[in-house]
């Protein structure tokens, strides 16, 4: 039985966001304080202050990061060496034939590799695709390769042989003799146990770089929690895993605090039934939208993050650099926001906090959308003039007045993260017009409105706790884990024995750190990979019938012509198996709903700007006062001590018993 508090932290590129419930008395308690990015850890101290909860009053803390994100983004890895099969060693280095600039032989077509030629090695030794050995792993070579690594002065190692994810002997037998050496080392069959050689070797090597990284700040972690307080980190496929799997795997942060909120989304759309809904998480440095299908987000395995692909099972999000912080600027003539931002330090120029470039958030305040009479949390006070003289320049250069240009801003960051819809629904088969909008992060309901009408989405949801909802994800997550690996099954040679060997091994191994934490009640969820016959990339089925290969054929057909408009009757394979297990949290908070009583009455009524024209005089609302089943007709303004909610003119907003904002987005009066 749990007696002490439950907290979700998200530190974000700009702020920190927590969340604190006690089940005991239900009393929840949310706070937003300035991101600390050169010591998360401060940030995270901080965090539990501005609720009033000292660590020690804490039984679990589940927190979401950006660290591993900001470190493969800034370039800030450390020096790894690659250990190769003979022959393979320049896998890197070759890549992929894509050009980054098509039509621009003048520029260099690909990054350069990760791991440069000096710290790539080979030894001999082969497997073929099935994991038959080849050539065996002699010990000399296992020696001659340490020495090498050894006098390389590296403090981590990535290494990828030929074919390991079909037989980990090898890797597992190097790696064992490479520990002796080298602190850190990353095995391709633990990381990626799946074919594509280039992918599979980059993905390993992006995890090595960023394993002392990782590991210095678990340390850190583990250092500073209280003995009775139970620490989890929410990892990047949408649930929340112990520090020390995170030690070897540390690419399991690199979309973590993204995937809290669509976790958390995910939940809101299954309890209110919607079918299909994109969560929109506007935040002070990027825009992070996802498809969430039945309640359930998509989870992809093809992803690519600083120009370098990682390939492992992640909640699939587009994120874009268009935040509250995004810098405007004209580039050759065109006015573009972002992807450059004012980031926590300085921020904004109307924080007052030193910035002068003007972003997202000064066109808001100078719309009146943002309030300069009402400090954000009550501790950051927005300075008008401050925006103005940011804004200024800009609109002098273009030729306009500031709010023309403020309009200007807001309206290209909205038509950037309408691309980003696009991406995650028209390229997956989802008319993204017959989805709801759930919106939330600090900017996200600020545009939500204006953003689904350009889309043509009608319903847009702001949940409780919108503005720190990140943080409400990892406080409501399920412990899990998930593994993706290749079989390479043909459907006219179907093998249901060695399947079912495969799947058990893979369960057992997931099962293992929850057996370790006294679990026992595990959810099972598989997803199967498959395609025809000489295709290059699988769709995924969910739920497969893999003891009955015919049924599974039937829901591949389904799934692919959902997806491209055809199906055919050819032979097709079985590609990879995703298993994921998780166990459900028992304490959640429930929320204090919308509040009862007479129509609510606005606190007070400022001009707002919808478009070129004159402003609007627009009442502005308390969220905390807005009853169930109540109305508002736009133009209004619904604030809470963090996010502020934008009803334009044409938009009806109604609050359910949860304290939910439903908003019918209308036409533009």
């Amino acid at each position: 039985m749990a007696t002490g508090w439950q907290i979700g932290i998200d530190i974000g590129g700009t702020f920190t966001d927590v969340v604190a419930f006690h089940p005991g008395t239900g009393a929840v308690c949310m706070a937003k304080v300035q991101s600390c990015p050169e010591d998360p850890l401060a940030g995270l101290l901080a965090g539990l202050e501005s609720v009033g909860v000292a660590w020690e009053e804490v039984d679990d803390l589940v927190h979401g990061t950006t660290m591993i994100t900001n470190a493969i983004v800034e370039k800030r890895l450390s020096e790894a060496a690659l250990v190769a099969t003979e022959g393979f060693a320049d896998t890197l280095a070759i890549g992929r034939q894509n050009r980054r600039h098509l039509y621009r032989l003048d520029l260099p077509p690909k990054p350069p590799p990760q791991i440069p030629d000096a710290l790539r090695f080979e030894l001999r030794e082969r497997l073929d695709s099935r994991g038959e050995i080849l050539t065996e792993l002699g010990e000399e070579a296992v020696e001659d390769t340490v020495r090498k690594v050894a006098a390389s002065g590296v403090q981590s190692v990535a290494v990828s042989l030929l074919h390991a994810y079909a037989n980990p002997d090898h890797e597992e037998r190097l790696g064992a003799r490479l520990r002796e050496v080298v602190p850190y080392v990353a095995l391709s069959h633990r990381v990626n146990p799946e074919a594509r050689e280039f992918e599979r070797t980059a993905t390993t090597a992006l995890s090595a770089g960023v394993m002392p990284l990782a590991a210095g700040y678990l340390d850190r972690l583990e250092a500073r929690r209280p003995s009775a307080s139970r620490l989890h980190l929410f990892h990047s496929a949408g649930g929340m895993v112990a520090p020390d799997v995170l030690r070897d795997l540390p690419l399991g942060l690199a979309f973590s605090g993204p995937a809290a909120g669509v976790a958390a989304a995910g939940r809101i759309a299954a309890e209110l039934g919607i079918d299909n809904a994109i969560s929109f998480d506007m935040g002070g440095t990027t825009t992070d939208v996802c498809l969430i299908v039945e309640g359930r987000a998509e989870i992809r395995s093809d992803r690519s993050l600083g120009e370098r692909p990682l390939r492992m099972p992640m909640v699939a999000v587009d994120s874009i650099g268009a935040g509250g912080g995004s810098i405007a600027r004209l580039d050759l003539g065109t006015l573009r926001v972002g992807p450059d931002s004012a980031g926590a330090d300085p921020g904004p120029a109307c924080y007052g906090r030193g910035g002068t470039a003007a972003t997202v958030s000064d066109a808001n305040l100078m719309l009146g959308y943002l309030d300069a009479d009402r400090p954000i949390g009550g501790t950051i006070r927005l300075d008008r003039g401050a925006a103005e003289r940011a804004l200024a320049p800009l609109a002098t250069e273009i030729g306009v007045g500031s709010r023309e240009l403020a309009l200007g801003i807001v309206r290209v960051a909205n038509a950037s993260m309408a691309r980003a819809l696009r991406r995650v629904t028209v390229e997956r088969g989802i008319d993204g017009r017959h989805c709801a909008l759930l919106a939330f992060g600090g900017a996200g309901p600020m545009h939500a409105v204006e953003l689904a009408r350009s889309f043509g989405i009608r319903h847009v949801v702001v949940p409780q706790y919108s503005s720190a909802f990140s943080a409400l994800g990892c406080l409501t997550a399920e412990m899990s884990y998930s593994r993706q690996q290749t079989q390479r099954m043909a459907s006219t040679e179907w093998d249901g024995q060695r399947l079912g060997r495969i799947r058990a091994a893979m369960t057992a191994q997931l099962a293992a750190p929850f057996e370790a934490a006294g679990q026992v009640a595990l959810l099972v969820s598989e997803v199967a990979l498959v395609r025809y016959s000489g295709q290059s990339y699988a769709v995924e089925v969910f739920d497969p019938e893999l003891e009955n290969p015919e049924r599974l054929g039937d829901q591949f057909r389904a799934r692919h012509e959902a997806l491209y408009g055809f199906a055919t009757e050819e032979p097709w394979e079985l590609v990879a198996l995703r298993l994921s297990l998780s166990a459900p949290r028992g304490h959640r908070p429930e929320g204090a709903g919308a509040c009862q009583g007479e129509a609510p009455r606005p606190a007070r009524e400022t001009p707002c700007w919808f478009d070129a024209g004159r402003p609007v005089p627009t009442p502005r609302y308390k969220r905390d006062t807005l009853g169930e089943g109540r109305q508002l007709i736009g133009p209004a303004i619904v604030e809470d001590a963090w996010s502020t909610v934008v009803v334009p003119p044409g938009a009806t907003l109604e609050v359910d018993r949860t304290g939910h904002l439903h908003i019918e987005a209308g036409e533009a009066a």
